[in-house]
């Protein structure tokens, strides 16, 4: 059991929606059925009063939570999974991801996650929270993760990425050539219509995310980012949202592009890559123990590796 409570205001762009609606893109950490059943129950009021769920918001009122949110997620089991583990002490753990991993036991993925890998690979991570996973990646993503061994590393690891102590990069390739790197400060929260993905909205939280470039090729550009919030889908969204959606990015990425006269072998491979390309290459963060401050790099997967390969060959033979 958990008590929530917590507060907001009705921004004017949301004016005209229902009361659902509106805390829907106001609450984006919970579902539409549960903020649905807190309506219903009075234990989301708009102005000190109990609304209904069809009633419309006009903007600038205040909405607040309390509620007892039941632990609503299935048990799990510990699990003989193979992790890349690449440090670990009696405090922390940092693994490599693989591609085509979940992190966390959901509907549709129940078994076979990283948190019923680490259940085995460490049972007294039953007693932390989420199995002492800090933060995640999505199941098409690679590269490095941290996990707490114990509560109170939770706890201050959870307290230092709030703080935006803990360095995260990462290393995508993305349809269209930058002139440049830069910064992409837009809200994130669930998309207004489609709750499967997210959007830059001006209702959602704060996202900054920090790029620069390490290679231009004919149509795509491999870049290096950097992290200062962790939201949802962010650097996917993100890229997105500046029109250069990541390679391969199944909700975000829109058509294949290929360039002009590209080889069969080229078009065949760029199709052929069917998961974002992204990889969490460098992580950094101060030690829950020392405080001192300590890194992992994790290489590029293979597939990565092929996929720079061609777009390498694609250019040469371009400037032949």
């Amino acid at each position: 059991m958990q008590q929530i409570k917590q507060q907001a205001e009705i921004p004017e762009a949301l004016g005209g929606l229902r009361l659902d609606q509106a805390v829907s893109q106001l609450f984006p950490d919970y579902s539409r059925a549960r903020l649905q059943q807190w309506i219903k129950s009075g234990e989301i009021q708009v102005n000190g009063a109990k609304m209904r769920q069809k009633d419309r918001v006009q903007g600038g009122e205040q909405v607040s939570i309390d509620a007892v949110m039941e632990d609503l997620s299935p048990v799990c089991q510990a699990e003989a999974i193979d992790l890349d583990i690449v440090y670990e002490d009696d405090s922390l753990l940092v693994i490599n991801k693989p591609v085509n991993l979940v992190v966390h036991p959901a509907v549709g993925n129940r078994t076979g996650t990283i948190q019923n890998a680490l259940l085995h690979h460490c049972p007294d991570l039953a007693g932390v929270p989420r199995a002492g996973i800090v933060h995640r990646l999505d199941k098409n993503t690679t590269g490095l993760m941290v996990v707490a061994k114990t509560i109170e590393s939770h706890h201050y690891l959870v307290d230092a990425m709030q703080e935006r102590a803990i360095k995260r990069e990462y290393e995508a390739v993305v349809h269209g050539v930058m002139t440049g790197g830069g910064s992409i400060d837009a809200p994130i929260g669930r998309h207004p219509t489609d709750r499967k993905r997210m959007a830059v909205v001006d209702s959602g939280k704060p996202a900054v995310t920090h790029y620069r470039v390490l290679q231009r090729y004919r149509l795509h550009t491999w870049i290096r980012v950097q992290l200062e919030t962790g939201r949802t889908h962010q650097i996917r969204v993100h890229m997105a949202h500046k029109r250069y959606p990541l390679v391969g990015d199944p909700v975000y990425g829109g058509r294949m592009r290929t360039p002009p006269n590209a080889s069969e072998q080229f078009i065949d491979g760029l199709r052929q890559f069917n998961r974002q390309a992204l990889h969490a290459i460098q992580l950094g963060l101060p030690h829950p123990e020392t405080g001192d401050m300590i890194e992992w790099t994790a290489p590029l997967p293979q597939d990565m590796q092929m996929l720079l390969g061609l777009l390498k060959q694609d250019l040469d033979d371009a400037e032949k």
